[in-house]
């Protein structure tokens, strides 16, 4: 998401994982690219604490992107799951600037779209923002969902803006 956001014309990017791998394959996919005139830097911890420490810094961000692991791998998780999605929403949206963008994304195939937006909606809620919902994304044709399996699709997003 880093390099992409670079590549379009980010000044700056800044990339929060639990991986040391996935940030270290981060930096060097922005390092292969050489995106000049912006600044890249990479965070390792939990998110939630991190982004609490942003906020609290008052750091404030055009774009964020969320994209966590699964929350939960099944029905007993669910309500585990949608408390998670809400804070890890909520918290994103206290560093987002106004204009801002939010990408949000869920892999939990537990969770359905509806649940998930509902959550996105509680966490705007939450967080004294208003939220509007301007894209929702599902997987790709090489992820079929089957028609006898609802849980098949597992991979959604919200494209949100905050006026």
């Amino acid at each position: 998401f880093g390099a992409y956001a670079a590549r379009a014309g980010a000044r700056s990017v800044t990339c929060l994982d639990s991986s040391a791998a996935s940030l270290a394959l981060a930096t060097t996919h922005f390092e292969t690219n050489l995106h000049d005139g912006c600044t890249h830097r990479v965070l390792q911890g939990d998110v939630f604490e991190q982004l609490r420490a942003m906020h609290e810094a008052g750091e404030q961000f055009d774009l964020v992107v969320l994209d966590p692991p699964r929350f939960a791998t099944n029905r007993h998780q669910l309500d585990a799951a949608l408390r998670a999605y809400k804070d890890i929403n909520r918290v994103a949206l206290r560093v987002l600037a106004p204009g801002g963008l939010l990408a949000t994304f869920s892999c939990s195939q537990a969770v359905d779209a509806a649940s998930f937006t509902t959550a996105v909606a509680w966490a705007g809620l939450d967080a004294g923002r208003d939220l509007q919902i301007i894209r929702r994304l599902g997987q790709g044709a090489d992820h079929p969902v089957l028609a006898a399996f609802p849980e098949s699709e597992y991979l959604k997003g919200l494209i949100c803006r905050v006026p």
